[in-house]
């Protein structure tokens, strides 16, 4: 479908990358893999047609559709949101348009003429291609991308221009999806999008028709979806055959074998260097020395494997102590005129607790960090912080607070306690600023440059009680990993409003849920867990009108299979096998029944927390402490025994149950 041959691009000496090729086929799915600055946005832009190679040939059959999806920097108005998406259909339009045009032009015709019957011919063509490209398709389907993506039906005749930037990254991706290119280019797509919507644009990727280019930090998504990767490092680039896991996996093992071979060779040569520079000077050994000399120079060099790019590791500084309780909120009221956010809701957070925050855009994630953290007063109710509390908050806010006329290096240092202030040059390199990078100015930063500082200082502070607000957009998969051992092995209490499902789920032990118009859910669990819950909690309330429907429906006919009379058993006996019955299902069947969904919510929960376990086990926090390797092994070892009784009384209540109904004569 597209053939890349021989790319090379460079930017004045710097060589991102070259001598690449490689071939995308229909309906595959291929990351771009590397950390930032590596390249893979350029050859992306490349394929797109933004950016001309330095050489090299980037081809593709003739009408194959190219569509690019960038990380910003798109802003559309003068348009409804309807009338900007439905221009994905401009050819469908088009052609609405000219057989609307001739079909007036024809009314003007005299029916006997030969002009008329040529018209008529032309828009029975027209029709015919306007029927295969099935217009009454094209408002479910803008509808049902739309309302996907998080769009409401009130927002289907809102001005394009209201929309912030992550919303505009919607309306563009919804454009794309609408439009189906053969080939898809996705610059970090889900950068902007709740866990939610995350789930859904996934679900479409993974049945979209085209083949797809991926860029993405969302390590989840990566594995899904994909089926190869491209690597981009020190100036070249590599293929794997499978998805992102597999990649650093593979990468490791191509490395080691890479070093031995250059190992083994190494001591080759100097074997034969060794044996030409001490017989060189010897007339018995000339011809010796000289087919040495051939053979080494015969031979094809193993390049040195290049050094991996440093590993650093952080650790917080020791948090003051606290009490138990961190912080409280008790009957919370809180509105924006007319928007109501929170009515009469309880919340407390204790000492080592680390919960995810989760929701969709403007459902209060934002409002309930200001309320727990102080920094906003509720309209009524309580909040109270617990005994030597110390707070530290990130934002995206803070990155525009900072002094643009200082370096990052004295930004960082500013907001360094002296304990910590050792750790600020590691804690830069971490969050991608090496080298000369730390004397650069604020002022000059991109965005997402300032957000990386304002984290790095926020981290520094001492504080037992950290909130973090989408910490992770702008950082690369290593310092994502840095940051989430880190936090791993962190005493103190934190919350993170994230969508990054990878980086909490190892991270965070309960997940509050915020929905609009709704008091929040808390789920005891991680992301998995809360996921698996909310989508049996959905799935059970799509199920209750059908299951009441059945029980009203049903409930006439077993009333009138009670009254029926029993063949051989008069009024009297039948009256008391009836009573019989009811007595069995009262003080039999229902505690059976009660217990049977008590047992399931509880193995729910042991589920839950033994897939946070054992994900805990394959982080370096764990592995590289015995003691804590230890502990969760064992954690993980009991939870195992006791969802092993939970299932084998599951299964004894299940056959109880049943025999029951079947001895009642009750049919599920």
């Amino acid at each position: 479908m597209i053939s890349i041959q021989s790319l090379r691009v460079e930017f004045g000496a710097r060589v991102l990358f070259n001598d690449l090729s490689f071939s995308v086929q229909p309906r595959e799915r291929i990351a771009f893999a590397g950390h930032n600055g590596a390249g893979k946005s350029t050859l992306m832009k490349c394929v797109a047609g933004i950016i001309r190679p330095t050489s090299g040939l980037i081809s593709s059959p003739r009408g194959t559709r190219v569509g690019y999806l960038p990380q910003e920097g798109i802003h559309v108005k003068g348009r409804t949101l309807w009338q900007e998406t439905e221009s994905a259909f401009g050819e469908t339009m088009a052609l609405s348009e000219k057989i609307d045009r001739l079909s007036n032009e024809l009314v003007k015709l005299d029916p006997r003429s030969s002009p008329y019957g040529d018209l008529l011919e032309e828009i029975g063509e027209l029709e015919l291609q306007l029927d295969s490209m099935d217009p009454g398709r094209m408002k479910p389907r803008i509808e049902s991308v739309l309302k996907g993506l998080g769009f409401q039906t009130k927002d289907f005749t809102r001005d394009c221009s209201e929309f912030s930037g992550g919303w505009q990254m919607r309306i563009a991706m919804a454009k794309l999806f609408l439009q189906e290119p053969e080939v898809l280019l996705l610059d970090e797509p889900t950068n902007h999008l709740d866990i939610g919507t995350q789930i859904w644009v996934e679900q479409y990727l993974i049945n979209y028709p085209g083949a797809i280019l991926l860029i993405s930090h969302d390590r989840a998504l990566l594995d899904t979806l994909c089926t190869r990767t491209i690597a981009f490092a020190h100036g070249r680039a590599e293929e794997y055959a499978g998805n992102f896991s597999y990649f650093e996996r593979e990468s490791v093992l191509r490395k080691e074998i890479q070093l031995k071979q250059y190992e083994a060779q190494q001591r080759e040569i100097g074997e034969i260097q060794r044996f030409i520079d001490r017989f060189r000077a010897s007339a018995n050994k000339a011809t010796l020395v000289q087919s040495r000399i051939k053979m080494l120079a015969k031979i094809e060099r193993i390049p040195q494997p290049e050094r991996e790019d440093a590993v650093m590791n952080f650790k917080f500084p020791p948090p003051p102590n606290s009490g138990h309780t961190v912080a409280k909120l008790d009957a919370v009221h809180k509105s924006y005129g007319a928007l109501n956010i929170f009515s009469g809701f309880d919340f407390e957070i204790n000492k080592g607790e680390k919960f995810a925050i989760v929701g969709p855009n403007g459902a209060g994630k934002s409002t309930f960090c200001r309320l727990i953290t102080g920094q906003e007063e509720p309209d009524a109710g309580t909040h109270t912080f617990g005994h030597k509390v110390a707070t530290s908050f990130f934002s995206q806010n803070h990155a525009d607070e900072l002094d643009p006329n200082l370096t990052v290096l004295e930004t960082v240092e500013a907001a360094a306690s002296r304990e910590s202030m050792p750790h600020a040059r590691n804690l830069l390199g971490c969050f991608l600023f090496r080298g000369d990078d730390v004397f650069k100015k604020i002022g000059v930063l991109s965005g997402g440059e300032r957000s990386r500082v304002a984290l790095v200082c926020m981290l520094l502070r001492p504080a037992n009680f950290l909130i973090l607000d989408e910490p992770t957009n702008h950082l690369d998969m290593q310092s994502q990993d840095v940051l989430q051992r880190a936090l791993i092995d962190y005493p103190g209490s934190v919350m993170i409003v994230s969508h990054n499902r990878n980086f909490l789920d190892a991270l965070v032990t309960k997940t509050l849920e915020f929905r609009p118009g709704e008091q929040p859910v808390l789920y005891a669990g991680n992301i998995t867990y809360y996921l698996e819950k909310s989508a049996e909690d959905e799935a059970n309330k799509k199920g209750a009108p059908k299951l009441a429907n059945l029980s009203a429906q049903s409930a006439p006919a077993a009333n009138t299979s009670s009254r029926q009379s029993t063949p051989g058993v008069n009024r009297k006996e039948q009256r008391r096998i009836e009573a019989e019955q009811r007595e069995i299902k009262s003080k039999v069947l229902k505690p059976l029944e009660t217990e049977f969904a008590a047992l399931e919510i509880k193995i729910a929960e042991l589920e839950g927390a033994q897939a946070t376990l054992t994900q805990q086990l394959s982080t370096a926090a764990v592995t590289e402490n015995p003691g804590k390797l230890r502990e969760v092994t064992n954690a993980v070892d009991k939870l195992a025994k006791s969802l092993e009784t939970s299932y084998t009384r599951w299964g004894a209540l299940s056959e109880e149950i049943e025999r029951i109904k079947t001895k009642l004569g009750i049919q599920d």
